[in-house]
């Protein structure tokens, strides 16, 4: 088949575009208003952009008919300031409770239950629960206009300062143990997946010793 996104042509009972983009990572976002609000919400338009500064993007489009804009994107744009919590399996059920559309006032993280605790180096609190946390700074952010004629796709961009794991999420030989952490991701409509396998693919070719370690994430070691 072939379709036209503009033209909505696709035949089909559901928009198949977010399922062909999968699985998409959830970001956790906490963040903290002017006036002291904590706001928590998943954004699976999440991801990582480069690693060495680190820097991370989550999208989030407006509110339908008024245009607003959604509390992280205001928050972290506000502030300066915003935290990305890993959502997990075990938490599956919490991410989906702050999931909701809510007032501004409404603290979603005590609506799920959940204990937030301090970061080191910015305002907004993290997800105790979760075994990774992101702390960020605002570097910028873009508006891509949307179909509707008041739609907009907020990106917002941050640069990672800071970076929480819990210790017995690294295993013995100094690696993430995402397959026992079971990270959520995204797939289309309203399913989910895990991360639940993984294998090894070792790269070769020409400057095998530098390439390996960049995909490493150690670029200064590999210039060197």
């Amino acid at each position: 088949m072939f379709y036209e996104p503009d033209k909505d042509d696709h035949g089909l009972p559901f928009n198949p575009y977010k399922s062909i983009v999968v699985p998409r990572p959830i970001g956790w976002i906490s963040t903290i208003s002017r006036d002291g609000i904590v706001n928590l919400a998943p954004y699976s338009q999440f991801n990582n952009l480069g690693y060495d500064p680190p820097y991370v993007m989550f999208s989030a489009n407006s509110f339908p008919a008024s245009g607003r804009r959604k509390d992280s994107v205001r928050n972290a744009t506000d502030t300066g300031e915003f935290v990305v919590n890993m959502a997990t399996y075990e938490l599956r059920e919490a991410v989906n409770v702050t999931s909701r559309f809510l007032p501004p006032e409404v603290d979603e993280a005590a609506l799920a239950g959940l204990e937030m605790i301090p970061c080191h180096l910015v305002k907004p609190p993290r997800v105790a629960a979760s075994p990774v946390h992101l702390e960020c700074k605002f570097h910028c952010s873009l508006a891509l206009p949307g179909n509707a004629f008041d739609q907009v796709h907020h990106v917002v961009i941050g640069r990672v300062v800071g970076v929480h794991i819990r210790d017995d999420a690294i295993t013995p030989e100094g690696k993430l143990d995402v397959l026992r952490l079971r990270p959520l991701a995204r797939l289309g409509y309203h399913d989910y997946t895990t991360v639940d396998s993984a294998f090894t693919m070792t790269p070769d070719g020409p400057k095998m010793k530098a390439r390996q370690l960049g995909l490493e994430g150690r670029p200064r070691r590999a210039i060197a």
